[in-house]
């Protein structure tokens, strides 16, 4: 079969490119939750050498998690975090905001890596996201937090049955063309599923500030601008060397995401991949009139390349997603984090989904780096006896199950979580280069190859499903 173009191929093609540069012209290179007064003033780094019980390294949401809930579990426990830049400002502020109940990047992608537990794991994704709605309340954590379910839509014919084979009778909800776009008014929809449940929208920053404000009430001692240069055993502990002294714990804790772990042995489990977002300018109640979307809900495509777009509190559209870059060498780079060419195609594309907003301006375009593995959802490693977790997206509520994991290896208990298959086995790993940039390359073209196939995977694609790697969205 010919390949045949996708929506967004032909809408990339067609767009108006006078229109895209000014939607664009504006828009200031800075992350959109970043970009803010509210933003609190950094904690001071290590400046002495300390002692702890725990040592948390990161502090994104599986360090805050961690260390928050390290105290809740125990609160004479002596707990420092250090963080190398500032609170939030990677993975954690800089993304969606689509705080969605699944572990494993969609049921569909569980089903293929862990079919025989996806329904446990169903089960503990909701459990955790209930959980965090009641930490929120109990620590007072204002996120914008709005509970709106989620809404999936098929943009090519052949993702329409794939849509109306996952609806359940009393869950998630199977719309036509004609109720999808009474949902969400675009000219690209041709179904829709909408679940009720599962998924929140945050400001994900807020989150990240609101966690650390939290674990410092219950005595969490946070350094930020504190990079750890590296990671000893000594004795029965730890010791973690910084710029600013050495600090000494029983057991640490490892969620530096993206980042090149401080255990060697570990770094070809992950590759950091880059992905970017559009924010507009506040829409007008006519624009949103025109637009719909009465529920609110956080709206992504079926495409292997796919969008992920939600409205703000204020009222703006954030779209993100379709390209992930993957640099040689597991480079992670400052100019990595803006890509005026995927600006350009994700200002068509919105122009495509919602041609009644012509005219809409874009206020803030920024990137960041996520960590992927070849499964592409969080695992777990020890060494030196202590934790770490790494997670593929979809990381906002389950990093707070990977802090619950990796307390419980540290505390050495046996639970639900530790028991699962998927805390207990590992992904394949990468390998090294240059054969992960060749593979991520070849990857990457298979993809867009079947969503140019109508979703039929090539023999690249399903070598990949034969060893275990991948990703079926």
């Amino acid at each position: 079969m010919a390949p045949t173009p996708t929506t967004f191929d032909l809408a990339e093609k067609a767009a108006d490119r006078g229109a895209v540069a000014a939607a664009l012209a504006g828009a200031a290179p800075a992350c959109f939750w970043l970009d803010t007064a509210e933003r609190p003033e950094p904690r001071p780094p290590v400046s002495a050498d300390l002692d702890a019980d725990l040592a948390v390294v990161g502090g994104g949401y599986t360090g805050l998690w961690t260390a928050l809930m390290a105290k809740e579990r125990n609160p004479r426990r002596r707990v420092v975090l250090l963080e190398g830049r500032r609170i939030g400002w990677a993975a954690s502020g800089r993304n969606g905001g689509f705080c969605q109940s699944s572990l494993t990047h969609g049921e569909a992608n569980g089903l293929k890596h862990l079919p025989r537990e996806n329904q446990q794991l169903v089960r503990l994704g909701l459990e955790n996201l209930r959980e965090i709605r009641e930490a929120l309340e109990r620590y007072r954590i204002d996120c914008d937090w709005e509970e709106t379910g989620s809404l999936e839509v098929a943009t090519e014919p052949h993702q329409v049955d794939w849509l109306r084979g996952m609806a359940e009778p009393g869950g998630a909800e199977f719309l036509g063309r004609n109720a999808v776009r009474a949902e969400v008014r675009s000219p690209t929809y041709l179904a829709g599923l909408w679940n009720r449940r599962g998924t929140a929208m945050v400001n994900p920053a807020k989150l990240a500030w609101g966690l650390a404000r939290a674990c410092a009430d219950l005595g969490v001692r946070i350094h930020e601008g504190t990079p750890v240069r590296g990671l000893r055993r000594e004795g029965a502990g730890v010791v973690l060397s910084t710029d600013g002294g050495e600090v000494r714990a029983a057991k640490a804790a490892l969620g530096t995401n993206a980042f090149p772990s401080l255990l060697r042995r570990t770094r070809l489990f992950t590759v950091p991949v880059y992905d970017y977002a559009l924010v507009t300018e506040p829409l007008t109640a006519r624009q949103v009139e025109s637009v719909g979307w009465w529920h609110r809900q956080g709206v992504s495509d079926l495409n292997n390349r796919f969008h992920y777009y939600r409205l703000t509190a204020d009222n703006r559209i954030l779209f993100g997603g379709y390209d992930a870059l993957y640099h040689f060498g597991r480079s992670m780079r400052p100019e990595y984090e803006h890509s005026e060419a995927t600006y350009r195609r994700l200002a068509a594309h919105f122009q495509a989904t919602f041609p009644q907003l012509k005219g809409v301006l874009f206020t803030h375009a920024w990137g960041g780096a996520i960590d992927t593995c070849s499964r592409f959802f969080p695992f777990f490693m020890r060494a030196h006896g202590d934790p770490q977790a790494g997670y593929t997206g979809l990381g906002v509520a389950a990093t707070r199950f990977g802090a619950n994991v990796m307390l419980d290896l540290l505390d050495g208990a046996r639970t639900e979580r530790t028991s699962l298959e998927m805390v207990r086995r590992k992904p394949v790993p990468f390998p090294p280069e240059p054969l992960a940039w060749a593979g991520m390359r070849l990857t990457a073209a298979a993809m867009v190859r079947q969503d140019r196939n109508a979703g039929k995977r090539g023999p690249w694609l399903r070598c990949a499903d034969a060893l275990g790697m991948g990703f079926d969205s």
